[in-house]
């Protein structure tokens, strides 16, 4: 009976195509509280084809909030516990951005989505680059905390530059 109950849940839930990164549908969420607006996106958010997330937001962070960066990786590392996410004055908030990434992935997998368009260079979002932990604006290669939980869940990743 529960499991009968659990396919007709889901069939209730909207279809969407993409996960989104949601300040670049335009919602005002990044650290200092803006966005990151790319028409094209927040066109497709229109259609109701992709579904907007924030990662750092879905994990407690609050709008605004103090930059972050990883130091000692990237965001595997992160995931593994051999590297941190910290902010300028050395506050460690990777618990924070774990935790976003995973309810991110749940949502992924509650609405069956297999492919998500996240923010470049972010400590959270940046896929295939992130800033390199000095907070001088240097990227390095890698992916954030949600970009390598969601490719080891096999979500293909991609950039608002792809």
């Amino acid at each position: 009976m529960a499991s009968r109950r659990s396919k007709s849940v889901r069939a209730a839930l909207p279809s969407y195509a993409f996960l989104v990164s949601a300040c670049l549908a335009g919602i005002n969420c990044t650290y200092k509280g803006k966005n990151k607006l790319r028409k094209k996106i927040k066109r497709l958010t229109d259609t109701g084809r992709v579904l907007p997330v924030c990662p750092e937001v879905l994990g407690g962070a609050p709008i605004p909030r103090q930059s972050c960066e990883i130091a000692g990786g990237d965001g595997n590392d992160v995931l593994d516990g051999s590297a941190m996410v910290l902010t300028p004055s050395g506050k460690d908030v990777s618990k924070l951005l774990i935790r976003g990434a995973r309810e991110t992935l749940r949502i992924a997998k509650e609405h069956r989505i297999k492919k998500a368009i996240l923010k470049s260079n972010s400590p959270s979002c940046g896929c295939g680059h992130i800033y390199d932990g000095t907070f001088r604006r240097r990227l390095i290669k890698g992916d954030g905390v949600t970009a390598a939980l969601l490719r080891r869940n096999r979500i293909k990743i991609y950039t608002e530059k792809d």
